[in-house]
C-alpha cells in the first residue's frame, strides 16, 4: 500500500511564559498556513530507500528513526515536497510528522503523537504538532516547569479556533537562516527564567485582542494582538539574536507595520520569515510591498490531509 501525506507549514507567534512562574513554562501560540507545504509517500519496503534528490540524508534519518519508534520492517520514501528549513516554518515537526505518519500507514500500524516526541519534537512547543493533526489557530498548554527535558510529553492543545478563509498570512523570506540545533537549544536554556513582567503583558494580549479577534473573526484585532506578543517575545530575546528581531527580519517587520492594509506583523519562531496579516483584498499589494521574495498563504484549518494511492 502507498500512502501520500501532505501537511501544511506553520506560523509561530512566540509563547505565554518563559518564566515558569505561572506554573507553565512555554505556550505555544501560532497557527496552520496553506503554503508552502511538505508531501511525502510511502510504501513497505525491507529497510529503508529515499528518492529525494539533494536531501537524502535529512530524510533518511527521519525514515529510519521512524521505523525504529514504529517497530516496523522499513519504507520506501518518496519526498514529492517539502518545506524550506531553518527559516521559522517549523519544517522540522511537519516533515518528522508528515514521514512518521506516511511510515506508520504503509505498514498498517498507528503513529501517535508520542512517537513524534520520540523523534525529538514537541520539547518545547505543541503548535507544530497541533496544526498537522487539525490546522487552525492554536495555543498550547505547555509544560510543568518541574518536569526534565527528557520526561516532557507533546503539549496539548489549549485552544484550536479556525480562522476566516479571507484572511491571508502574506509571509516573506530576507536572507538569512534561523537559530537550530545545538545553538537553539542553548540560547532557550539561556531564556527559560525570564522576565514574568513581560509574560503578564503577552496573557494580556492573548486575552484581550488574540483570542476576541479569533472568535469573532477580527482581523485588525487578532493582527495588533499577535504583532504585540511576537514583540513581546522578542523582548526576552533580545540578547539572543541581538535585538527584538533577527537583524534580517527587523527591517521586514517595520516595512510591513508601516503599509496601512498591514493589521500585525512580526517573525515567525527564530525568523528569518516574517508575517504579515492582512485580507484576500489586499494581500498581494502587501507582497509587492518589500523588496524580498514572499508568498500569499491562507489560513489552513484541515491540517494534514492523507490519501491511499493504491
Amino acid at each position: 500500500m502507498r500512502v501520500r501525506v501532505e501537511t501544511p507549514a506553520r506560523l509561530h507567534f512566540g509563547f505565554l511564559d518563559l518564566s515558569g512562574e505561572t506554573g507553565r513554562l512555554y505556550g505555544g501560540v501560532g497557527v496552520g498556513i496553506d503554503h508552502p507545504r511538505a508531501v511525502v509517500e510511502a510504501e513497505p519496503a525491507d529497510g529503508v530507500e529515499i528518492e529525494e534528490a539533494g536531501a537524502e540524508d535529512y530524510f533518511g534519518d527521519i525514515v529510519h528513526r521512524a521505523v525504529e519508534v514504529l517497530g516496523v520492517g522499513g519504507a520506501r520514501l518518496v519526498v514529492r515536497d517539502s518545506l524550506p528549513r531553518h527559516v521559522g516554518l517549523g519544517s522540522g515537526t511537519q516533515h518528522a510528522s508528515a514521514v512518521l505518519e506516511a511510515v506508520a500507514r504503509a505498514n498498517g500500524v498507528e503513529a501517535t503523537r508520542e512517537d513524534v516526541r520520540s523523534l525529538g519534537r514537541g520539547v518545547r512547543s505543541g503548535v507544530g504538532r497541533a496544526v498537522f493533526e487539525e490546522g487552525g489557530f492554536v495555543v498550547d498548554a505547555g509544560h510543568d516547569p518541574d518536569t526534565p527535558r527528557s520526561a516532557r510529553r507533546v503539549p496539548p492543545v489549549a485552544v484550536r479556533h479556525e480562522l476566516p478563509s479571507d484572511w491571508r498570512f502574506v509571509v516573506a523570506f530576507p536572507d538569512g537562516e534561523g537559530a537550530h540545533g545545538e545553538d537553539e537549544e542553548r540560547r532557550m536554556e539561556r531564556v527559560v527564567g525570564a522576565d514574568e513582567g513581560i509574560a503578564d503583558s503577552v496573557r494580556r494580549e492573548l486575552v484581550a485582542r488574540i483570542l476576541p479577534g479569533a472568535l469573532e473573526g477580527d482581523a485588525s484585532l487578532f493582527g495588533a494582538g499577535v504583532a504585540e506578543l511576537d514583540r513581546l517575545n522578542g523582548v526576552w530575546y533580545t540578547e539572543e539574536q541581538d535585538g527584538v528581531y533577527d537583524s534580517s527580519s527587523a527591517p521586514i517587520v517595520e516595512e510591513f507595520a508601516a503599509h496601512s492594509p498591514v493589521t500585525g506583523a512580526g517573525q515567525s519562531s527564530w525568523g528569518p520569515s516574517v508575517y504579515a496579516v492582512t485580507t484576500s483584498e489586499d494581500a498581494e499589494d502587501v507582497a509587492s510591498s518589500v523588496g524580498v521574495p514572499t508568498l500569499v498563504a491562507s489560513p489552513d484549518n484541515v491540517g494534514a490531509r492523507v490519501s491511499l494511492l493504491r
